[in-house]
C-alpha cells in the first residue's frame, strides 16, 4: 500500500503558502487561516473527545523552530550576563554556569535530535532539552515586526541570558522537567545525553537501505521502533502517527514483517511530515510556543493524531479513527486504511 491520497490536496493547497512564508516567520498567523481553510470540512478541534493524557514533549519540529527562533537573538551576540535563578531543572546545573555563559559569543546554533546546542568561542556548548513545558522566550529588544507577550508566569524564568543587544532569551519551565548543561564542544558526541542518538532524520545518513537495516528481524512494533532514538533521532509520539497514516501501515503491525517496499516509503514521509511541521511552526496542544510567544500551527491538520472517534479522512473510507496505547503512548490510526 503506498501513500493515502487525502493529504496530496491538502499538501498542494498548502505548499504556495509555505513556501511564500517560509522566510517571513512573523505572518504565521495569516498562514494559519490556510491551514483552516483546507481543513474546513473536518471536526472543529472544540468538538474533539477530551481525554486526558500525558503532556507532549516538544520533537524535532518545535525544537527545530525554538532554535530558529532565538537565532536573531543570539548569533553572533555576546552574553553580557547569565542569570541562573535555581540550582537545578531535572538535573542540576553544572558547577557556575552563570559565570561560564557570561561574557561568551555565540558562535552557532544546533539541534541533535530534540536538543539545542550553542555553540560558544570559551570551547563549551551549552545543551537545551525543553522537557515538557520549558520554552526558550525572546524579549526586550524586539527582533522582528511581530512578537507576542508571553503567558508564562515570571516565576518560572529560571536562565535568563542578557545578550549585548539588550535582547533576552529565557528559560521558562514550569514543570521543571527541562535541562541544560554545558559540554566541551570538541567532545559534544561523548555527552551521555547524545552519544547513542541515531542519524537525523532530515540528514542523508537516514535512507532507504538504513531504515531497511535497522528494522530487519524486529519484533517490536514499528512505532515503537521509529520512536527509539537509537535508531532515528528526534520523533516523538505526534509525528510518528502522521507518518504511519500516510503509510498506511498499522502502528502495532511488527517492524521485521513489513515489506522493504513499505519501508522504504516511509523515510520519504517521515521528511515530509517533518518539514511541513516545521514550516507551520510545530504542533502547540499545552504548553509548546514559538520563541515569540505565537502558536504552532500544524495541529490544525493532524490526520490521526488526537482525532479519536472521529472520521477517517481518506476518501470513500467510512471508518472512525482509534486510539490503542502502546508502551503508555496513545496512538491514533484508521483501523481500515492501516494495516
Amino acid at each position: 500500500m503506498g501513500q493515502n491520497p487525502c493529504h496530496l490536496q491538502r499538501v498542494a493547497s498548502l505548499s504556495a503558502s509555505v513556501e511564500a512564508h517560509r522566510t517571513a516567520p512573523y505572518l504565521w498567523p495569516c498562514l494559519s487561516q490556510q491551514y483552516l481553510s483546507v481543513v474546513e470540512q473536518r471536526e472543529p478541534l472544540a468538538d474533539r473527545p477530551v481525554i486526558k493524557r500525558k503532556r507532549p514533549m516538544p520533537e524535532l519540529p518545535e525544537v527545530e523552530t525554538v532554535k530558529e527562533g532565538i537565532r536573531p537573538a543570539m548569533s553572533g551576540k555576546i552574553i553580557a550576563k547569565a542569570e541562573v535563578n535555581r540550582p537545578d531543572l531535572r538535573w542540576p546545573f553544572p558547577e557556575n554556569m552563570a559565570d561560564r555563559l557570561t561574557g561568551s559569543r555565540v558562535t552557532a546554533l544546533r539541534r541533535r535530535s530534540k536538543y539545542i546546542l550553542v555553540d560558544l568561542d570559551s570551547g563549551e556548548t551549552l545543551l537545551i532539552h525543553l522537557g515538557m513545558s520549558g520554552r526558550m522566550l525572546v524579549s526586550g529588544q524586539k527582533i522582528g515586526a511581530f512578537h507576542h507577550p508571553h503567558p508564562a508566569p515570571a516565576k518560572h524564568d529560571h536562565v535568563v541570558l542578557h545578550m549585548d543587544d539588550d535582547s533576552r532569551v529565557t528559560f521558562n519551565d514550569a514543570r521543571r522537567f527541562g535541562a541544560m548543561d554545558l559540554m566541551p564542544t570538541a567532545a559534544q558526541e561523548d555527552h551521555w545525553l547524545i552519544r547513542d542518538i541515531g542519524p537525523e532524520p532530515l540528514g542523508n545518513s537516514f535512507d532507504e537501505d538504513y531504515l531497511a537495516a535497522k528494522l530487519k528481524g524486529r519484533n517490536t512494533p514499528i512505532k515503537s521502533a521509529l520512536l527509539d532514538q537509537r535508531i532515528v533521532a528526534g520523533l516523538g509520539n505526534i509525528y510518528v502517527c502522521e507518518v504511519l497514516y500516510r503509510a498506511g501501515i498499522h502502528p502495532a503491525r511488527k517492524a521485521g514483517k513489513i515489506s522493504s517496499k513499505r519501508v522504504a516509503s516511509l523515510v520519504p514521509l517521515i521528511r515530509q511530515v517533518l518539514t511541513e511541521a516545521i514550516a507551520a511552526g510545530g504542533s502547540s496542544l499545552r504548553d509548546y510556543r514559538q520563541s515569540d510567544g505565537e502558536l504552532g500551527y500544524f495541529q490544525h491538520v493532524f490526520q490521526v493524531y488526537d482525532r479519536e472517534g472521529a472520521a477517517c479522512l481518506t476518501p470513500d473510507c467510512d471508518r472512525k479513527i482509534r486510539r490503542i496505547v502502546q508502551s503508555g503512548r496513545s496512538s491514533f490510526f484508521c483501523p481500515q486504511c492501516q494495516r
